[in-house]
């Protein structure tokens, strides 16, 4: 059969099989491959779940219970949707579409709407207990977490599989169903006191990511499917339970199959449920990435850079501004988005992902008294561990820094505070925080870990000691630093401290390191020559601008460097206005990146050649005439494992005061630098006039830099190095946006020799940037003009045209076995595997030699192996816990006598035994011992049957348990009362409760007898006259025979057909035809109903104010648009009705125009706008039907007689007159997912939200579409509901992400929740002093008080399904305020 994979062979019975089938797993990282799931199939013993949509697998008894998080559990169901739960599952539809978490128990590999229906794919399950199979789970577990399940030894598993299942699509006629198919299982393994789960994901595996919402299926939604693990609602079902969430992207879903978390790809491990206490699912943290796991509680760890900045700056997506000179670019807007502070945890990984082995964590076992759990992520023990930082990953500690102010005299003792910044020793001086730096020892017994920074304890690189010396200025505040070794180091023992792009050489006093061809910088740091460069860095400050005291602590700065023309962008994000405004002149802020990557000329260096990664630029800066002065001081930190050049600066001293709105204009300028051995210097004036209108001021300012950093003396001087070179800045320009709050520095620079007369003869393109080579291409000078392109390493192809090579893939690496090599732009990093650490290659991988573990060298103190466990959490840290069926503190356990407490059925006899028991039913019983049935007495009735075993149990001490009544016959009597309780209820025939009959103590038992007649009402002219055609065609009419059809109050439908054909029309509420409505076959004529309310209106309790006539709400649920009238603010649910039907059609976006009582919405199916008059009589007209593909949100401007609207496909907004007339685009860029659309008249804003889910937001702009600005960007998730409530003058929302209802005023301040415990709202509204929304997971309308934030009342309609848009009709047009 299909699903029996191994059917063909030997099942993997013997464990040295299953051994080798393990080595080869852990020895590659290659995907897994799908003969390397778990062995399945009906061989093995599996059960198959039933073909279909929404199925659930019976009940599956546990034989040996599981724990998860706290609980433990004897039951599960397997689900079709890719979920297994401990409980049966509820209609898929109230959870399927929804977020993670659920809301009940659930353990997710795939939560998706997946369909088996006609043989597409199959699903088996199956608890085990052979050794191939907990011998391989128990490998897995153990190599995920070495440390606190190193002893892990499984007795039982539980497999689910899904095997080549597809997503749930629409039925279309002709259309074949679609050929992607997903490939998954899961396991769940258990020792009795812990349980652990492993997703499995195989290559090729997933072909499809994500499934589309069942009553939406035409609306753009792709939900992502969720994998992760939840324990569903807490106690007072308000508030969710713990939960992990590993993917929730589609990204991160893609990623599956690829990366792992154990160093196996497609493999996952989890700690989900333990004897011990467990806040949360721990993942295994061995070779995969979950720096970005998404956890209920939370995960403490600081965003690695990887996650922070996902949205890599490149030349694609710079945005451009034209000041005078519009070919020069600027950095990306916005990088701040990057890393503005608000760390937000999501489980999309980035395209290059670092899937470096990341330590267990720093703090004890959670199953120890001691310690804090870290995010639940596991560490190795880390004594001794000697890693580069070359090969580590972004949660390394910043490398150690320079302190000028605090060198001591010598490495002998260490700095004499953590505060205090150390030099890492290098053999001939100076400060090396860069990426071979050896990571800080720790004290015995502790831990530290990687993404947090260490304390300041620094070692050095050998046992040598190293007198430090600091010699005088060179120029301004120039500090040099020299070392003298007193022993000669040689490359022999030194040469991981260079560059993995350098080379070693050894000269007659010591080493040095050289970058390889095709590579430039200092040989500790190496960048690859034409390749473009990022800088990333934080900067702070204490300034006085004019007298104002200005103070900011650590805003970023990102920096993007064209290396092959010599352009760098410089962005710096949320400095307060005052300070940025006033650092507009200072551009050798950004300057420095000018000089480190600038554009060579022939026999000249930039300064990165010199520097490296390691350096500190003085600067101070005199204005004039005011003569203030500010000190600048930027501190190069070395490389991080993205090759990102890493810099802190800090700023400080008196500016002068720029007004706002002031721009400044700086001339290029020439500059000179002057080199020594470890210093460069320069020194000069520098006029900039500020400008603003006819406003136009000149000032100037005098700069003094001093650059000091390590030179390598062992090597040669090179004699032919110019001792002075000239900067030339031919553009630069500062720019700052209050909105943004950015500042923002671009120059374009070339280095070369000193100039004395201008050269009149052509420059090369090479030198003067105008080349068109790509920006990660070398250009190579040729004769006169001529030049040739060449790609960086890294990347391949014509120079013109270069894009990165995959060294992991096409093998071109030096990662040896035991490693992971991990692709990067222009590169690769070799990773460790668990259990491994690099050799002096960098390259190869040693197996590391294991600490002692009490509990496998028997010095613990637990007692004996058959009445406890001993838990090894490293080091010499141990804790004991009895096994089940003893008691005791581990140390000493006693047996439990489980006989005494009852547990086996009153018909069995208990055997107690050592650590456990044992029932067996007596004679005349059948079962387990824990249940015992009578033996079957032939001639019983089910009735009589049950009696019978209810008798039997009634014995048992403490026994409630209901005696059923049974009549003469054996029946079940139809009255069934409850001898102890005194509860009656009726049954049906087969003895079940019929619902609502059951009656309390010492009340009147229901009348169980046959239900009384109806009343009939007389029957209507549609009735009538369908009664006489069913009669008149014999009771069964042909299909192209019209038989009336009538509605259950005995009205005519509103669309009638001609039996089961095609041709359709609309009748009035007499049944005659509306003229001009018949309709061609395939096409629905939209009709109306034309039965008027009741005028008689009910009469409004004391307490109630009547509204004025005519509130009510409309709402769209599918094709149709609902009517739900108001008493007050009160939802009059019994007169609720159906406005209007429209087959075929799915309506989502719907608003009011109140002058012409017109009703407007969306058609995401017929891709239409259209509308109606609410006049007696009115018919539908389309007024847009071409240039949509997914209109959703729309909102009506009253005044000017305009509507806007969404298309969340074409991602646009635009704008037309009532009649579809005079369109317009509005917007059309920087849109992802645009959906909700709201409009304020009074003032003449637009606000639109957009839930792109990596950069969610809610703009606004005017009705015109200028000064289109973000309102709202942070703490939002899926805002899918927008209201604009023109009586309080507040934007309103309501998230499905964050499931909170909030408002703010126009201009995005004054922000407060109103209700934060929202299930999944889509469609909002305001009136009077309530809110009411659509919500997916109710499904139905949901009423909630604007002032107190309660919800008053709810609607569901009794066809369940999704409700999209609502509004509000009122008898008169609002006015508002301004």
């Amino acid at each position: 059969m299909q699903g029996d994979r191994v059917a063909g062979r030997p099942a993997l019975s013997s464990l040295p099989v299953l051994l080798l089938l393990l080595l080869l797993l852990l020895s590659r990282a290659a995907a897994l491959h799908p003969d390397e799931l778990f062995p399945y199939g009906e061989s093995w013993g599996d059960q198959l779940l039933q073909e279909g949509d929404d199925e659930s697998s019976a009940l599956v008894k546990l034989a040996n219970p599981l724990h998860f998080y706290e609980a433990r559990f004897s039951n599960l169901y397997v689900g079709t949707n890719g979920i297994i739960s401990t409980q049966d599952f509820p209609r898929e539809t109230e959870y399927v579409d929804y977020d993670f978490p659920t809301d009940f128990p659930a353990i997710a590999p795939f939560l998706a709407d997946i369909d088996t229906s006609h043989g597409r794919g199959q699903i088996l399950y199956r608890e085990d207990t052979s050794p191939a199979v907990l011998g391989l789970a128990a490998h897995y577990v153990r190599a995920g977490f070495p440390r606190s399940a190193a002893r892990f030894t499984p007795t039982h598993a539980f497999l689910a599989t899904w095997e080549q299942v597809g997503a749930y699509e629409e039925v279309k006629r002709g259309a074949l169903p679609s050929g992607e198919l997903n490939t998954f299982q899961a396991v769940l393994a258990s020792d009795g006191s812990d349980t652990y789960a492993l997703f499995l994901y195989p290559a090729n595996g997933l072909q499809f990511f994500g499934t589309r919402p069942k009553e939406s299926y035409t609306v753009q939604l792709q939900l992502p499917a969720r994998v992760g693990f939840c324990r569903g609602e807490a106690d007072d079902l308000k508030s969710e339970g713990p939960y992990f969430s590993l993917a929730s992207t589609e990204q991160s879903v893609k990623n599956l199959y690829q990366l792992s978390n154990l160093g196996v790809p497609g493999v996952w491990a989890f700690h989900i449920g333990s004897i011990l206490p467990l806040d949360n699912v721990r993942p295994a943290t061995v070779g995969g990435d979950l720096s970005a796991a998404h956890s209920s509680v939370p995960l403490g760890r600081s965003l690695s850079r990887a996650t922070a900045l996902e949205s890599d700056y490149n030349e694609d997506n710079l945005d451009y501004y034209d000041v005078n000179e519009k070919e020069v670019d600027y950095l990306p807007g916005e990088p701040e988005e990057s890393l503005n502070g608000h760390g937000s945890i999501d489980v999309s990984f980035p395209s290059k992902v670092d899937t470096r082995p990341l330590e267990e964590s720093a703090t004890l076992d959670p199953h120890t008294e001691e310690g804090t759990s870290l995010g639940e992520v596991e560490a190795p023990d880390l004594k001794g561990q000697v890693e580069p930082w070359a090969e580590r990953g972004n949660r390394s500690p910043a490398p150690p820094k320079v302190d000028r102010d605090s060198l001591a005299p010598s490495w002998k003792t260490p700095p004499p505070s953590p505060e205090n910044r150390n030099i890492q020793p290098y053999p001939d001086g100076g400060p090396v925080p860069s990426e071979m730096d050896v990571p800080p020892a720790h004290p015995e017994e502790e831990i530290v870990l990687r993404n947090y920074p260490a304390s300041g304890h620094s070692t050095p690189l050998s046992q040598e000691t190293y007198e430090v010396g600091v010699e005088d200025n060179v120029g301004s505040n120039t500090e040099v630093f020299t070392y003298n070794g007193a022993n000669k180091e040689t490359c022999e023992h030194n040469h991981r401290q260079c560059s993995r792009h350098a080379f070693c050489t050894d000269y007659a006093t010591g080493f040095c390191c050289h970058c390889q061809s095709r590579f430039y910088g200092n040989g500790k740091h190496c960048l690859p020559e034409g390749a473009p460069h990022r800088v990333n860095g934080k900067v702070s400050g204490h300034l006085h601008v004019g007298h104002t005291p200005v103070h900011f602590t650590d805003v970023d700065l990102h920096a993007y460097v064209v290396g092959n023309d010599g352009r760098a962008y410089t962005a710096i994000s949320h400095i307060p206005q005052p300070a940025a405004q006033a650092l507009l002149p200072l551009t050798p802020i950004g300057g420095l990146f000018g000089w480190l990557f600038a554009l060579e000329k022939p026999g000249s260096e930039n300064g990165f050649s010199l520097t490296g990664a390691a350096f500190i630029h003085d600067m101070e800066v005199t204005f004039y005439p005011g003569e203030e002065r500010v000190r600048i001081t930027q501190t190069a930190e070395g490389l991080d494992s993205e090759n990102y050049l890493s810099i802190k600066t800090n700023i400080q001293g008196q500016v002068p005061y720029v007004p706002a709105n002031f721009t400044a204009h700086i001339s290029p300028y020439k500059e000179l630098y002057h080199y020594s051995d470890s210093a460069v210097t320069s020194t000069s004036s520098r006029e900039y006039s500020l400008t603003f209108g006819a406003i136009n001021q000149t000032w100037s300012y005098r700069v003094h830099q001093n650059i000091t950093y390590q030179v390598c003396r062992h090597a040669p001087r090179r004699p032919a190095f110019p001792t002075t070179q000239q900067l030339n800045i031919d553009r630069v320009f500062a720019l700052y946006n209050d909105e943004e709050r950015v500042l923002r520095f671009a120059v374009t620079n070339q280095i070369g020799p000193v100039e004395e007369d201008a050269d009149p003869s052509p420059v090369n393109p090479c030198y003067d940037g105008s080349h068109t080579c790509d920006t990660t291409a070398r250009c190579h000078p040729g004769t006169g003009v001529d030049y040739t392109c060449e790609c960086a390493s890294g990347y391949q192809g014509d120079g013109r045209s270069c894009v990165d090579e995959n060294e992991c893939a096409t093998g071109f690496h030096r990662c040896g076995p035991s490693s992971v090599c991990i692709n990067l732009p222009g590169s690769y990093r070799c990773e460790c595997r668990s259990g491994y650490e690099f050799a002096d290659d960098r390259y190869t991988c040693i197996l590391i030699t294991p600490p002692s573990n009490p509990c496998e060298d028997g010095s613990h103190t637990c007692a004996p192996a058959g009445q406890a466990r001993c838990v090894h959490h490293g080091g010499s840290v141990f804790s004991c816990a009895c096994l089940p069926g003893y008691a005791g503190d581990g140390h000493k356990c006693t047996d439990v006598d489980e006989c005494s407490e009852n547990r086996c059925h009153p018909a069995a006899t208990c055997y107690n035994t050592p650590g456990s028991f044992s029932c067996r039913c007596q004679p005349g019983y059948h079962g387990d011992g824990f249940q015992c049935l009578p033996d079957s007495a032939p001639g019983l009735t089910p009735c009589e049957q049950q009696q019978r075993h209810a008798q039997a149990q009634y014995a048992y001490a403490g026994a409630r348990l209901h005696i059923p009544q049974c009549d003469e016959r054996g029946n079940f009597l139809p009255l069934q009362c409850h001898g102890s309780t005194g509860f009656c209820w009726c049954v049906d025939p087969d003895g079940h409760e019929v619902p609502g009959t059951q009656t309390p103590p010492g009340s009147t038992p229901p009348h169980c007898g046959p239900p009384p007649e109806p009343t009939h009402r007389p029957p209507t002219v549609c009735e009538r006259w369908r009664e006489n055609l069913l009669e008149h065609y014999g009771g069964s009419p042909r299909d192209d025979q019209y038989v009336p059809q009538c509605d259950d109050l005995g009205h005519f439908v509103p669309l009638q057909c001609h039996g089961k054909s095609d041709f359709c029309w609309c009748v009035d509420k007499d049944g005659r035809e509306v003229q001009g409505t018949r309709s061609q076959p395939g096409i629905t004529p939209a009709c109306i109903p034309t039965v008027a309310p009741p005028t008689v209106r009910p009469t409004p309790r004391p307490d109630v104010t009547p509204p004025s006539v005519g509130t009510f709400l409309l709402y769209t649920q599918g094709q149709k648009i609902g009517h739900l009238p108001l008493n007050g603010t009160r939802l009059q649910k019994d007169a609720a009705k159906t406005l209007l039907s429209l087959h075929g059609s799915i309506i989502v976006g719907i608003d009011y125009d109140c002058r012409e009582r017109m009703v407007y919405w969306t058609d995401v199916t017929g891709r239409t706008i259209s509308r109606v008059s609410l006049e007696l009589g009115a018919e539908p007209e389309t007024i847009v039907n071409s240039g949509l593909i997914s209109p959703e949100g729309l909102a009506i401007d009253h005044i000017r007689r305009t509507m806007y609207w969404t298309d969340s496909v074409l991602d646009k907004i635009e704008r037309a007159q009532l009649d579809g007339s005079e369109r317009r685009v509005l917007f059309h860029t920087d849109l992802v997912n645009p959906r909700a659309i709201a409009v304020d008249p009074i003032r003449g804003n637009l606000y639109w939200t957009d839930w792109n889910r990596e950069a969610p937001k809610i703009e606004t702009s005017s009705l015109d579409g200028e000064n289109r600005r973000i309102l709202i960007n942070t703490d939002i998730g899926l805002p899918n509901a927008l209201t604009f409530d023109s009586f309080s003058k507040l934007l309103c929302w309501a998230d499905a992400g964050t499931k909170k209802l909030e408002c703010t005023l126009p201009d995005g301040t004054g922000r407060r929740v109103i209700q934060n415990n929202l299930k999944y709202p889509f469609g909002i509204v305001s009136y009077a002093d309530h809110f009411y929304h659509t919500d997916w997971r109710r499904d139905g309308v949901v009423a909630v008080n604007k002032d107190s934030g309660q919800f008053t009342d709810e609607y569901l309609p009794e066809q369940r399904s999704h409700l999209y848009g609502i509004t509000v009709v009122y008898p008169y047009c609002p006015t508002g305020r301004k």
